[in-house]
């Protein structure tokens, strides 16, 4: 652990984040080098949810950022659906992977950066649709609050937020406490719905 001198929040955040060092991007990097692993997450399909909102027209076509795009599977999908599309993962066996399957895709139109999406160039009010399949549930505690700040910061008014992630059975079990005990998310955090609402104001992401 750095010995560094905490003098604001943002220190606070760091020191956290170096405590869980099963969550960094070294780690992802050898978990998305083995392809040919067995992993709902590595399919070339879409998420089927994505599909049927497209398909009722509950998302109109325009801007669109996904965060913790993996394998570039729902970015390149929105691509195709005629979505310019901003694509963000930190490992860099992830966004390979990916800037390899859009390239196969003629006419994609997908930016990719290689980063954390809380250290992304992004800017404010500028996204039609932000989407999260599998990164929020990755996150630990202390950087829920900083999360839900950057959605509320580039989507534009009226814009829409997707969120795909673990279910209370599916996720670690572990409590917030647990985690820092552990020093480990241990696969991932479970959210029911009602905690997830306790993030944004309903009314925001009403309609």
């Amino acid at each position: 652990m750095r010995d560094d001198f905490i003098y604001n929040e943002t220190d606070v955040l760091s020191m956290l984040d170096d405590l869980l060092a099963d969550n960094g991007s070294a780690w992802w990097d050898s978990f998305f080098v083995e392809r040919s692993r067995p992993c709902p997450f590595f399919v070339d399909a879409p998420d089927e949810n994505l599909v049927e909102w497209l398909d009722e027209g509950l998302i109109p076509t325009g801007h669109a950022l996904e965060l913790g795009c993996g394998n570039g599977r729902n970015a390149t999908f929105l691509a195709g659906k005629g979505f310019s599309v901003d694509a963000i993962d930190f490992s860099t066996e992830a966004i390979a992977w990916a800037v390899e399957r859009a390239e196969k895709a003629a006419g994609s139109r997908i930016s990719f950066q290689c980063c954390s999406v809380f250290d992304a160039a992004l800017t404010g009010d500028s996204y039609d649709l932000v989407y999260d399949s599998g990164l929020f549930h990755h996150l630990p505690p202390h950087r829920r609050k900083t999360y839900q700040e950057l959605i509320g910061r580039v989507l534009k008014p009226g814009g829409r937020y997707g969120l795909v992630c673990f279910r209370p059975e599916g996720g670690s079990g572990l409590t917030d406490q647990q985690v820092y005990e552990e020093r480990s998310l241990r696969g991932g955090l479970g959210y029911t719905e009602d905690r997830l609402r306790a993030l944004w104001d309903e009314g925001s992401f009403s309609g």
